[in-house]
């Protein structure tokens, strides 16, 4: 009980404090909106469209193409700007609209559709593909028109409006999707990405930063008042932890909530997110004490123990893949636990992993859980016993 009170009283004391409250929970949300908003903007291009036909039919096309799924449009006056802006790399195409479009088709012959890209290797595929089933959606119902009108009568503009109509009425075929690529090892691009990484930086940054409590309970005498009282050693110890582990674990399901509800993130098998969780709050706890024994004053807690956390989260692969850097130093980054931790969450959400399939990293952040939460009891434990 007595190790709770002194918990509580440490919280209160947290609360309090302004800095700690904007690293803790203004900063984190920043930093996933930041990168969250950066990486998903891959996943729509955009496409400049310059419209020589003002009817119906080609408002209808260029309405399609905004409304397809990864495209967004931008319309252009004429050729020539299309192409700057092609080149300057603001759009991945550029959509030509005859000026005949509409006259041509009506007429009941072909209209070539021209689409400008860069030609690099990779440019622009998934864009046209998008196109081509946007055109082939509308061509569908010209030619049904075109149909109506030669076998049954009546004008092409109302026979493209029936079409337009039956076509909405047909009953949509459902698609479900199968994650092909199980061995992915790559977070989803967006919030996806940055949300469980910054959960994974923030709560160990935070942690060592909030070292310097400890520095400050000490130099203020609070530990020698505490343990003039019925206090042992172990309940100031344990008081402490509990404080630790309390932040970080509030912290942790803060994100958890808000990158669910507010930038609809997935975190995978609960069971086995809310056990890496966990374990990552302790170690978040362990680094935290280290850092209030190991420093002599708050101030280099503060400025050093972000530093290290940082360090450790690009190492570990908080601000990139582990992927794309040589074997050397993806070596190197999972001689930290960030690199443990971030690998258990591709699992979760790339690989659609549970419980079973964590177990390695679990154990091995479990390791460096004991390993610091030892280090910091016994620290802590012999600084108040020698005073």
């Amino acid at each position: 009980m007595t190790a709770v009170v002194l918990a509580w009283t440490e919280l209160r004391r947290a609360a309090r404090d302004r800095t700690f409250l904007f690293f803790a929970l203004f900063l984190p949300f920043m930093v996933i909106l930041l990168i969250g908003v950066t990486t998903s903007g891959f996943a729509q291009e955009r496409v400049a469209v310059v419209q020589g036909d003002r009817s119906t039919m080609a408002n209808a096309l260029v309405t399609e193409l905004d409304a397809a799924p990864g495209l967004q449009v931008v319309r252009v006056a004429d050729r020539g700007a299309g192409v700057q802006r092609l080149r300057s790399g603001e759009v991945t195409a550029v959509v030509l609209v005859p000026a005949d479009f509409a006259t041509t088709l009506q007429a009941g012959r072909s209209v070539v559709l021209p689409v400008l890209t860069t030609g690099a290797v990779g440019s622009g595929g998934s864009t046209l593909t998008t196109i081509r089933s946007v055109v082939a959606r509308q061509a569908a119902t010209v030619q049904a028109a075109a149909f109506a009108t030669e076998r049954v009568g009546g004008t092409f503009a109302q026979n493209q409006a029936r079409a337009l109509a039956l076509q909405r009425q047909a009953p949509v075929t459902g698609v479900s999707t199968v994650v092909v690529d199980s061995a992915s090892n790559y977070l989803p691009l967006g919030f996806s990405y940055s949300a469980p990484t910054m959960l994974v930086l923030f709560v160990f940054i935070n942690a060592t930063a909030g070292g310097a409590a400890i520095i400050q309970t000490r130099r203020f005498g609070i530990f020698s008042r505490a343990l003039a009282a019925p206090v042992r050693p172990r309940d100031l110890v344990l008081g402490e932890g509990l404080c630790y582990l309390a932040l970080a674990a509030a912290q942790a399901a803060l994100i958890v909530v808000v990158g669910a509800v507010v930038f609809g993130v997935g975190w995978g098998n609960p069971l086995a997110a809310t056990l890496l969780i966990g374990v990552w709050c302790l170690v978040g706890t362990g680094a935290g004490l280290v850092s209030g024994t190991l420093f002599h004053t708050p101030e280099q807690a503060s400025a050093i123990g972000p530093a290290v956390g940082i360090a450790f989260g690009m190492l570990g692969g908080c601000m990139w893949p582990l992927e794309i850097v040589p074997a050397g130093v993806r070596a190197a980054g999972h001689l930290t636990p960030h690199a443990w931790a971030v690998d258990a969450w591709v699992t979760l959400l790339s690989r659609g992993g549970g419980v079973g399939d964590i177990l390695g990293p679990l154990a091995v952040l479990s390791g460096f859980a004991v390993l610091l939460l030892g280090t910091a009891t016994f620290r802590l434990r012999r600084s108040l016993v020698t005073g």
